[in-house]
């Protein structure tokens, strides 16, 4: 994408925000009584309606959540207003994304004059008629609750950041804005919706941050401070030498990516250790910092002609996961196309980041690049399997709001499940600063009962998942959005667990550098004393503790770890003895955006 569509993007984006922070604080501040400095009026107003009422409640219980995890009142109050405004603006770039794709019918282009509005009101042709564009607003929640169904992380409708909607003349300057013909090819492009999140977050904001704290303070000033798109050839770049490269290897050179992969570093007549063929779903993928997602995004292209490859080779061996062939589980190869897109997500590709922006993204991405794969098959939309999982996770500590969790625990009749939980709410607590930085799985609950020496929390993860489900219905009250917010912090946690438990064919990574976060410094020191320097040197000895025997970690990084004498341990500990370098790119400088950092792109092997 090049630079001027890029600014494009920038102004619209950096508008769009300053409309809808501005409209939402004159409603939270006019509707509900929830000011910037955090004060809140002790009950709703008289004059709201039993709506108002509902939204005002979603709104104060999500700013008691973000209270309870350390952020003061007026630090709630602006951190709501930006998940509200952010939330907002994604779905609509979301929608015209979807149009662009035929995935929707054409919805906001042309306004309340689209073609799939004009067709809603024929079946309710009293919708025009009601005020304030109310028949719009209602076609458009309608379009929402009908994707939550697969995307439930942005189209939820029961997340407290959208409880607000834009006011009329708000929501049409938005559509002015999203509807410019600047910007009228961007949306088929998959990489618009990163550089949306790229530019929502001001460089003047980071400015501010670093001018009042050398290091991180928090969780989210570490996401802000590292937040820098990774350009398509970096990306391509190391996924060709990692993905592409054990592919190359498994299928002795006989492979399509071979042409494909056109960064795939390899020489005519090499010779190389033969790799046992796997199954493609036995191939596991990881981002361990995945902001929007673009190296999972890459990867799905690779891994389409890798699942092809594997159904024409009689000599592909069976799954782990299923102990059959790809081609004795699907009868013919259009079976196996309806099928692959769910495939992919559900087996191999893993993404996990402390910013819950980038979740919202990255899972967003991985759906539509689902359906682009639908659409080059040739499978209609009525005909394509719903995919509702993805393994891309949100890492945050286990409980943000004890007196809730403590709820929980007097409710649970099951001293086992009371337990396990306990220890991983411990295990958690940073889970918010130092994401798969934390080795939660090293950190095991001691069983209660003698003699036991199974996983306890494996056999009480799906239990536990029953148990919040129960309790975050049980009332349809304020409290029960509490519990809504709780249940999904905890299930965000034990999805955690189960990424660090495994171990993986590739890592692919652009980490965060620099400081760790003050919150998590003492045990990010004591559990990196090689590599607590810069963050990103803790990241490359982490990716290679969690690759499998000869797996290959891609990384784009600072190159300041190939010379520096502080970073000797990191080179001659780490990466000589464990995941020696097979392919290096000193790249330089200007290379991530506006990051004032010169690069290398480098891949390891693990030796082990």
């Amino acid at each position: 994408m090049d630079k001027q569509t890029r600014s494009a993007i920038e102004a619209a984006t950096r508008n769009a925000r300053r409309l809808l922070d501005g409209d939402f604080t004159a409603q939270l501040e006019g509707d509900f009584d929830v000011r910037r400095d955090g004060s809140v009026a002790a009950a709703p107003s008289a004059h709201l309606s039993p709506r108002q009422v509902s939204v005002r409640e979603k709104i104060v219980s999500a700013l008691e959540h973000k209270q309870a995890t350390g952020m003061t009142a007026a630090e709630a109050v602006a951190d709501y207003i930006r998940d509200a405004a952010f939330t907002t603006f994604n779905r609509f770039v979301a929608l015209k994304m979807l149009e662009a794709r035929g995935l929707v019918q054409e919805c906001i282009t042309k306004g309340e004059q689209s073609v799939g509005y004009r067709e809603f009101c024929g079946l309710a042709p009293g919708l025009p008629l009601l005020p304030g564009s109310a028949g719009y607003r209602l076609y458009i929640e309608c379009l929402f609750d009908e994707l939550s169904t697969e995307v439930k992380v942005l189209f939820d409708r029961r997340d407290p950041a959208s409880a607000l909607w834009p006011r009329r003349a708000t929501f049409e300057a938005l559509l002015t804005i999203l509807n410019d013909g600047a910007l009228a090819n961007v949306w088929s492009e998959d990489e618009t919706i990163g550089w949306v999140y790229q530019y929502f977050n001001t460089g003047d904001e980071r400015a501010k941050m670093r001018s009042e704290s050398q290091a991180p303070r928090n969780s989210r000033e570490l996401a802000i401070r590292n937040q820098f798109f990774t350009p398509r050839y970096v990306v391509q770049f190391l996924t060709d030498n990692t993905l592409g490269r054990i592919w190359y290897e498994m299928r002795g050179t006989q492979t399509a990516l071979a042409d494909h992969c056109v960064y795939l570093v390899y020489r005519p007549g090499e010779v190389f250790d033969a790799r046992p063929k796997k199954d493609p779903r036995d191939l596991r993928i990881l981002d361990p910092a995945c902001g929007s997602g673009h190296f999972l995004l890459y990867a799905f292209d690779l891994l389409i002609t890798i699942y092809e490859e594997a159904y024409t080779d009689s000599n592909s061996p069976p799954s782990g996961a299923t102990g059959t062939t790809l081609a004795e589980d699907y009868p013919d190869f259009d079976a196996l196309r309806a099928a692959m897109p769910g495939l992919v997500l559900r087996h191999n590709l893993h993404g996990v980041d402390i910013d819950p922006r980038c979740v919202q993204i990255a899972q967003l991405a991985l759906w539509m690049r689902a359906q682009r794969a639908y659409g080059d098959f040739g499978i209609g939309r009525a005909h394509r399997p719903q995919i509702r999982r993805s393994n891309v996770v949100l890492a945050e500590p286990l409980v943000a709001d004890e007196s809730v969790a403590k709820d929980f625990l007097a409710r649970l009749d099951d001293d086992e499940l009371r337990h396990a939980f306990s220890e991983l709410v411990e295990a958690l607590a940073l889970a918010g600063d130092l994401g798969l930085l934390l080795r939660v799985e090293q950190r095991r609950p001691r069983p209660l009962a003698s003699g036991y020496d199974g996983d306890l929390f494996t056999p009480a993860e799906g239990r536990l998942q029953e148990a919040l489900a129960r309790y975050a219905a049980e009332l349809d009250t304020q409290l029960n959005t509490r519990r809504r917010l709780f249940a999904e912090d905890t299930t965000q946690g034990l999805g955690l667990l189960t990424i660090a438990d495994q171990r993986y064919d590739l890592v692919l990574m652009n980490p965060p550098f620099g400081a760790c976060s003050t919150k998590a410094k003492k045990l990010f020191e004591q559990t990196y004393r090689r590599t607590k320097n810069d963050v990103y040197a803790a990241f490359i000895e982490r990716g290679i503790e969690m690759l499998s025997s000869r797996g290959r970690l891609g990384a784009i990084t600072s190159r300041t770890g190939f010379f520096l004498s502080s970073f000797q341990a990191w080179r001659e500990e780490i990466l000589l003895k464990t995941a020696p370098p097979v392919v290096v790119a000193d790249l330089g400088q200007g290379i991530l955006d506006a990051a004032m950092v010169e690069t290398a792109a480098y891949c390891l092997e693990a030796t082990a």
